[in-house]
Order: structure tokens, then sequence, then C-alpha cells
């Protein structure tokens, strides 16, 4: 089951870009953490099968983001 903070990340994924200002500063005002942990709670919820229900089109954009990245990664 997601939490209600995971709810409010892929809220936010969303529709962040609608905000002024950075969006660092926008994830340390909404969430209280820094910009690198949110992504790291932000990449595990991505993986949860119930994030994908909740918001099918945020979640698989950001996992279409994410695999490159990840890809890049394995091949250090």
């Amino acid at each position: 089951m997601l939490t209600d903070q995971q709810r409010a990340m892929l809220d936010f994924e969303s529709s962040w870009w609608r905000q002024r200002g950075s969006k660092e500063d926008a994830i340390t005002a909404a969430f209280g953490v820094s910009p690198v942990r949110y992504y790291q709670l932000l990449n595990r919820c991505l993986d949860d099968p119930e994030a994908v229900a909740y918001s099918p089109t945020t979640v698989r954009r950001l996992q279409r983001i994410r695999a490159p990245r990840r890809a890049n990664h394995d091949d250090d």
C-alpha cells in the first residue's frame, strides 16, 4: 500500500513544473528532505506496482527517464 508521502511525491512529479523556482527548492519545501533523499524515496516508489496503479502516466514517464541512467550506471 502506498503511503501518503508516496502519493504526494507522485502528485508532485505530475505538477511541479507549474511552480515558480527550482525543483530542488520545491522538494525541500514540500517534503522537508534533501533532493538526494527525495529521489532515493521516489525511485523506490517507482518499483511498486501500486504506484503504477495510482498514477500510471507519471510512473511510466519517470521509469523511462530512469532507465538510461541505470543502464549507464551498470556500464561503469
